[in-house]
């Protein structure tokens, strides 16, 4: 705990002072472009992978990246959905899987979660994918067998995303954009999926298309300045 308040300190001696104007206006309100619902692994560094600022993410995490889908019992996540949909009016959502997934591996051996009852309840969310893995994954080796989870598992709480009625109706309304992301940590690669195609690839390919339009705005731009 002293590196943490050590690195508090800093914060508040050397960063702040540098963009005081950037916290002031952050301070006031948030507008951020995408809800991101990502894993609470605490290797996975939301704003250093997206290298997004404060305020351009509103993130929710939880083990396994796991969205449970529309009921009548009020949860976090489900508020937190509703808030980001209804409220700050995101423009994208985001669910980020990982490799190495401590929640995806239990997933798989449900069994020997008996001392941890509410994890083994909350991977519940996620039997289907593991499922579709039984089914059409038992010749792979461990690796390729929790990759196929950890992509099912984030098909699966894209699913259970259009369930949310703040959801169905902004994606009715076609101004918001569902994505289905897994970031490999040791390799930094993050996979994205086509949901037209369910086929992965990397996200420097899936959104090149975005990426050229987004340099040609920016070369418009800079030639009329």
């Amino acid at each position: 705990m002293p590196r943490f308040a050590a690195g508090v300190v800093r914060f508040q001696q050397e960063v702040y002072p540098e963009r005081q104007a950037f916290f002031e206006k952050l301070s006031k309100s948030q507008s951020p472009e995408a809800l991101f619902i990502t894993c609470s692994d605490s290797r996975i560094e939301t704003a250093m992978l997206t290298q997004t600022e404060p305020g351009d993410l509103f993130v929710c995490r939880n083990a396994g990246n796991i969205v449970p889908p529309h009921s009548s019992q009020t949860g976090g996540i489900t508020a937190s959905i509703e808030f980001a949909v209804s409220a700050l009016k995101v423009s994208h959502i985001v669910v980020c899987g990982h490799t190495d997934c401590g929640a995806m591996k239990g997933a798989l051996n449900l069994d020997k979660l008996g001392g941890l009852p509410h994890v083994r309840e909350w991977l519940g969310h996620s039997r289907a994918a593991v499922e579709i893995v039984a089914a059409i994954g038992g010749d792979l080796n461990e690796h390729d067998k929790l990759l196929m989870l950890l992509e099912q598992n984030v098909l699966l709480q894209l699913q259970h995303l259009r369930t949310h009625p703040s959801v169905a109706v902004r994606l009715a309304m076609g101004d918001i954009t569902l994505h289905g992301w897994v970031y490999d940590i040791a390799e930094g690669e993050v996979l994205a999926v086509d949901l037209a195609t369910g086929k992965w690839s990397p996200v420097s390919n899936r959104y090149a298309d975005a990426f050229a339009k987004a340099a040609a705005a920016t070369e418009h731009e800079h030639s009329h300045a």
